[in-house]
């Protein structure tokens, strides 16, 4: 019968498989990148028909607010109140003086829901906003 000693049994303790390891973190990664898109979506909204394409803005300069039919506004893919919504477009104006609202209203919500948003701007100096629209194909 063959003996092993106690050197040769510390050594096999002592070596760690990484391989199911990194199979895991491969999981774990392509998990991630599959998720990600899907939890920053945004209220299904029907835009009104209109408009023309954009011209370039810096994407650090727009901040995005959405109304729902039902009355929901949603502040940069987070449901906020509408108070909260213009201290936040407030503190950004101060921060950034080229701050661009881009206003993302259903084409059936009702209007005074864009009126009230509307106000609270201007009340604020925030005078640069777009009302956004699907585009008209050419």
């Amino acid at each position: 019968m063959r003996r092993f000693s106690q050197r040769s049994h510390l050594v096999t303790l002592s070596e760690i498989n990484i391989t199911p390891l990194l199979d895991l973190a491969f999981v774990l990664l392509i998990i991630f990148i599959i998720t990600t898109p899907l939890l920053t979506q945004s209220i299904e909204l029907s835009l009104p028909k209109g408009g023309s394409p954009d011209r370039k803005t810096i994407k650090s300069d727009i901040r995005t607010v959405e109304i729902s039919t039902s009355g929901i506004y949603k502040y940069e893919s987070k449901q906020m109140n509408l108070s909260t919504i213009v201290a936040d477009l407030t503190r950004d104006k101060q921060s950034n003086p080229n701050l661009v609202v881009f206003i993302r209203a259903d084409k059936d919500c009702r209007y005074d829901l864009v009126a009230q948003l509307l106000d609270g701007c201007q009340r604020n100096r925030i005078s640069r906003y777009s009302l956004r629209t699907d585009p008209t194909p050419k």
